[in-house]
């Protein structure tokens, strides 16, 4: 990771605490989730924290079940291993997104769910890793995912995501990760 990287991660960090920390005392909070997430694809790894602020609402509410949601904004550290296509050559990037997500889930929020997103991500550099390369820093990001929530609140879960340009310029080949999730409110 490059040094300038390093510095980039870091005041990140330290901002994301530092706006989180006042939040989980207050009684209208931001924020009211913080997340870990790690996993990989095809010759890259990400880990990622995110915090989250649940919308409060239900939508189609019917036996027992509802359609909720919340926001999510990350911080991720992408580490591709084959840099332009040459294995154990490294490529470090860092990942800032913003993603609305949709979540179906039982009504006193425990217990198995499903959810889905799309955000908007912006990469530290483009991505050139084993044969996969994005032409932009802008990013789409979707996910699918399942997990499941205890009865302390301890969230786990499991997803999908998919990072791509949409097409508008290329090459736009994607990236996709298979990721697990551990989050836990405020």
């Amino acid at each position: 990771m490059s040094l300038l990287n390093m510095k980039l991660c870091a005041s990140l960090a330290t901002l994301a605490v530092m706006a989180t920390a006042p939040c989980a005392f207050a009684s209208d909070k931001v924020v009211d989730h913080a997340s870990l997430e790690v996993g990989g694809g095809a010759k890259v790894q990400m880990v990622r924290f995110g915090v989250q602020k649940d919308w409060s609402r239900r939508w189609f509410q019917s036996n027992g079940t509802h359609v909720s949601g919340y926001w999510d904004a990350s911080i991720a550290q992408w580490r591709g291993n084959a840099y332009q296509n040459v294995d154990g050559r490294h490529q470090n990037i860092t990942n800032i997104g913003f993603t609305p997500v949709f979540r179906f889930q039982a009504d006193d929020m425990t217990g198995w769910y499903g959810e889905a997103g799309i955000g908007l991500n912006l990469l530290s550099k483009r991505y050139d890793n084993d044969s996969n390369r994005l032409s932009t820093a802008f990013q789409f990001g979707d996910h699918l995912g399942v997990g499941y929530v205890f009865a302390n609140h301890w969230d786990v879960g499991m997803k999908l995501q998919h990072f791509s340009n949409g097409g508008y310029k290329k090459p736009n080949s994607g990236v996709n990760f298979l990721l697990v999730k551990a989050s836990l409110p405020f």
